[in-house]
């Protein structure tokens, strides 16, 4: 038992002496913590204050640096502006200068007038003493010459105006003989051209061949049922077709006139529809026009693809392929205009391959050269600007633009395909017997004779028949009254004979028809 207390006290001494032992120690630990502390603050203090010190100075130099920048940057706008302020009062020395010089002129200008002015003014003076002098010298000498000729200022004018009349009429007596000398050369010049006019227009070969067409008949009583009763039938089919149908006493024949050939072959197509048929009938011979119209518009079309197939020519656009179907019913100085298109594409095709150049593309200038010649309203362009346009808006290469363009010079050759085009189409053309001007000449007479009538107000139809002696004008009834009708065909009549040049006469025929349609349903 006091071993046991023995030992536990023991134990209690020996735990206060570690814990008094470990305070001490701690102390210690802690006094050389807090002195280690504090050298290291001192350190940190002082490496701060030298920081600080440096980065004062680094600002300071920094302040003097931006300082310097701002004083350069300030001595340059102050130069600037001083050397703005410099050019300024030297423009302004330079202006008051010219001011200066322009007011010294303008003195020395005013003064030079004012003594202008001034010896003007002397000169007016004297001039009119002078005048004044010389009016009182040229009554004296009036009186004078009244006194040595006995006559008055009066009567010696009368006499010379009488003297004048006379050598006038002596003048004019012989401008006149001159005048009626020439008109009757002029009049027998006029005479022979209207002579040689007719019988070129009686040529029976030119007529035949490019503006009558014959249909053939069976028996002379069709002509009966075509005439109609009163020839309405007749009339119904000239006013729907534009052509004048001739029935004389020519056997199972009826021939079919007209400059147009495609208003003949409508004719001629509807005419045989109707007698085939047997039904003849204004109502009827509409209808069959029409139709017999919109088959030609097909026609026209095939005829234009079974051509550029026949050439090899590709890729044409379908307007320029219906335009060439068109020159089958159009004629060129007589010459037809889709053969001779043919002929000069084949040869610019032969003469390109001799030549070393695009065949294919020769060809289609050549096709495409006289598409101008087919428009479907008058243009005031020539033929070959007309067809270059249409060629442009069609999408055709330039060479070939510019070979239908210049084929007549009327613009610049870019391209050897262009003399080619022009050589071929003179060598079609100047082959004997390929055209006849004067036809061409004559068709463009009587389009003008329908131009002229649709330029009055309310024409419908205008067609020129027999030969451009008679123009037939369907009116409309709602437009133009029965009065009117009369007044039209005289301002009509009156418009061709003084813009017009004809031989013989033309007659005027207007024609006023009033329909009333309804339909039973």
């Amino acid at each position: 038992m006091d071993n046991i207390l023995t030992i536990i006290i023991s134990g209690i001494i020996g735990i206060a002496a570690g814990f008094g032992i470990a305070k001490l120690i701690e102390k210690s630990n802690i006094s050389n913590l807090i002195k280690n502390s504090k050298k290291e603050a001192a350190s940190i203090l002082k490496d701060a204050n030298l920081e600080a010190e440096n980065i004062k100075k680094d600002k300071i130099l920094q302040a003097k640096e931006k300082f310097i920048e701002l004083k350069s940057e300030h001595e340059q706008v102050i130069l600037s502006r001083d050397k703005k302020v410099a050019e300024i009062e030297k423009r302004v020395r330079d202006k008051e200068s010219q001011i200066s010089n322009e007011l010294s002129k303008a003195k020395k200008v005013n003064d030079d007038f004012e003594s202008k002015t001034l010896e003007y003014s002397s000169k007016i003076e004297n001039l009119d003493k002078k005048q004044a002098e010389v009016e009182k010298l040229h009554k004296s000498q009036l009186q004078q010459l009244e006194v040595i000729s006995g006559l008055s200022a009066e009567e010696a004018k009368n006499q010379l105006v009488e003297g004048l009349k006379a050598e006038a009429k002596s003048k004019a007596m012989s401008h006149i003989q001159d005048t009626i000398e020439e008109a009757k050369l002029t009049a027998q010049q006029e005479a022979k051209k209207i002579i040689i006019n007719t019988i070129q227009r009686v040529g029976t070969e030119e007529a035949v061949e490019n503006c009558v067409s014959v249909f053939n008949i069976e028996s002379d009583d069709v002509k009966g049922r075509i005439i109609g009763r009163e020839g309405r039938n007749i009339r119904a089919l000239e006013a729907a077709t534009g052509v004048e149908i001739i029935v004389d006493d020519t056997p199972e024949a009826i021939i079919l006139s007209c400059f147009d050939p495609v208003r003949r072959e409508i004719a001629r197509l509807a005419l045989h529809k109707l007698v085939t048929d047997g039904r003849i009938h204004p109502a009827r011979i509409e209808e069959v026009v029409a139709k017999t119209a919109k088959q030609i518009d097909d026609e026209i079309i095939e005829v234009g693809k079974r051509t550029v197939i026949d050439l090899g020519i590709h890729g044409l656009h379908p307007e320029l392929i219906k335009v060439v179907g068109r020159m089958k019913y159009r004629s060129s100085y007589g010459q037809n205009l889709l053969q001779h298109s043919r002929e000069v594409s084949k040869l610019c095709g032969i003469m390109a391959a001799e030549l070393g150049l695009n065949v294919k593309l020769a060809k289609r200038a050549g096709l495409l050269h006289d598409i101008g010649k087919v428009p479907d309203a008058e243009s005031d362009l020539p033929h070959a600007l007309l067809g270059m346009q249409w060629a442009e808006k069609y999408g055709e290469k330039e060479e070939v633009c510019n070979a239908i363009g210049a084929h007549h010079d009327e613009i610049e050759m870019k391209s050897l395909l262009s003399p080619i085009i022009q050589v071929c189409d003179a060598i079609s053309g100047a082959r004997p017997g390929a055209r006849r001007q004067v036809l061409d000449s004559y068709i463009q007479r009587l389009k003008d004779l329908e131009e002229v009538a649709y330029g009055f107000s309310g024409v419908k139809n205008a067609y020129a028949i027999q030969a451009g002696r008679e123009l037939r004008v369907i009116v409309e009834s709602e437009k133009v009254s029965d009065e009117n009708a009369a007044s039209l065909s005289f301002d009509i009549s009156q418009k061709i004979q003084t813009e017009m040049t004809y031989p013989g006469q033309v007659k005027v025929t207007v024609i006023r028809e009033t329909r009333a349609v309804n339909i039973a349903k």
